[in-house]
């Protein structure tokens, strides 16, 4: 077809259809690569705030743990209370004293439903959520494990978080094993 500007084509209507179907082939090719970025954007970010609860769980914990039994009066208490696979209390007198305060120097950690919680006298605080695992061993001077909170000189902690995501994650795990700095030694016979 001739043009008003001497000898120019216009498009015909299957140009016109061809032209379309490309573009739309493009878009959508571009709207998916996007679709995938987010997605993988989202797992990215689930996967690094589970990994940062774990470490703030395990850091808190095991900080905590280490000084259990803190004792310097010589009162003798015991530093652990409470030695249960998911649940720990601990003990330590940070104003030196010789009494335990029970809002502040008695400290139990515990897992409900999905969260981490501490509770210090005041109600339990969430320390970590999206925790579907907690696993508390512990262990006697000798390595041995134990169930016996009177016998108990280190704890194995290990923390399993996971965060819900459109595609399936993996939980992260992480693990140590925390020994008393304050552990209460036997007097020696006289």
């Amino acid at each position: 077809m001739a043009g008003a500007f001497g000898g120019e084509r216009g498009l015909t209507l299957i140009e016109l259809l061809v032209a379309m179907a490309m573009a739309g082939l493009v878009m959508t090719a571009t709207v998916t690569l996007l679709l995938a970025g987010q997605a993988a954007h989202a797992v990215g970010s689930a996967r690094a705030e589970a990994t940062q609860s774990a470490r703030v769980a395990l850091e808190r914990m095991g900080s905590e743990l280490r000084h259990a039994g803190y004792d310097p009066q010589g009162a003798r208490f015991e530093p652990i209370l409470v030695a249960e696979p998911a649940r720990v209390t601990l003990q330590r007198d940070l104003n030196e004293n010789g009494v335990i305060d029970t809002t502040r120097e008695r400290i139990t950690y515990l897992l409900r439903g999905t969260v981490l919680r501490r509770e210090a006298g005041g109600g339990a605080q969430p320390l970590a959520e999206g925790v579907s695992g907690l696993q508390l061993t512990y262990y006697d001077r000798a390595g041995a494990p134990t169930t016996d909170p009177a016998r108990v000189a280190s704890v194995g902690i290990r923390v399993e978080v996971a965060r819900a995501t459109a595609l399936p994650l993996a939980p992260i795990v992480m693990e140590t094993r925390v020994r008393f700095r304050n552990e209460r030694r036997p007097e020696p016979p006289r």
